[in-house]
């Protein structure tokens, strides 16, 4: 399913793309029950359970189109409808060996690292490591069923009968971030200052940290920095694990 580069795949990698009907999704999907096709009576056995009702989770609506194959479509950014990258959700109720193609129809980039070899990740409840998915498997295309938009799609199969989850990237969450923060604060470092800078649109904490010389934090104190910041979009997982190493190499070295 390999897809030749045209002219156009050159153009610069904005992330924006038209708004469509599938930005007016409000909320995550939370434990639902997905049937099949043509399918009537109560769920059974291997009619899969989706939900992204928790932290750092993000998928908004699942279509079947197939017993065995499912369109899902990711909520953009809070407060910018044109960016649709992460997605992380789980699934469970599915047979033992079940086999399945997932394919993520609303991303709003051209360009992706799904392109150069980039997989999503996978962990389970007896497998809790994140794990990547094998390259072979993964493929971003246009589609022409989709009006030639591009298509994410990765086939997997359940080999045990238990709680999946499914990321774009590594998650990391604004509780792993404050926990973090919380310890360094609490050992009260004579050169490491954090201030709150500011909250975002849903209340959360933006910290400014200043590490440097007791004496140059003082408040009438001029010096030149060096500024770090990270992960102005969800999907930007890596850039938080950078400065959070970044941060750990310059307070503790």
């Amino acid at each position: 399913m390999a897809e030749k580069r045209s002219d156009s795949d050159n153009e610069t990698e904005t992330g924006e793309d038209v708004i469509d009907d599938h930005d007016t999704m409000v909320g995550n999907v939370t434990n639902l029950q997905v049937l099949p096709p043509y399918h009537y009576g109560p769920a059974e056995k291997g009619h899969l359970c989706f939900d992204a009702a928790f932290e750092s989770g993000n998928l908004g609506r699942v279509s079947p189109v197939s017993d065995e194959e499912f369109d899902l479509f990711i909520r953009p950014d809070t407060c910018n409808a044109r960016y649709r990258v992460w997605f992380y959700f789980s699934v469970s109720n599915m047979l033992k060996g079940q086999r399945v193609i997932f394919n993520i129809v609303n991303f709003s980039k051209t360009k992706s690292l799904f392109r150069e070899g980039m997989t999503p990740v996978v962990k389970s409840a007896s497998r809790p490591k994140w794990q990547r998915l094998p390259s072979k498997q993964c493929f971003y295309y246009r589609s022409p069923r989709k009006q030639g938009e591009y298509i994410f799609t990765f086939p997997f199969v359940f080999d045990v009968d238990e709680l999946y989850y499914f990321a774009y990237c590594f998650p990391y969450t604004y509780t792993e971030l404050q926990a973090y923060l919380d310890v360094l604060e609490s050992q009260n470092l004579p050169y490491l200052r954090r201030e709150l800078l500011g909250v975002s649109v849903q209340q959360r904490r933006l910290d400014l940290l200043t590490i440097s010389h007791p004496a140059n934090l003082a408040d009438h104190v001029q010096q030149r920095v060096v500024f770090f910041t990270a992960r102005v979009h969800p999907g930007e997982t890596p850039a938080s694990f950078i400065c959070h190493g970044n941060r750990n190499i310059i307070v503790m070295g």
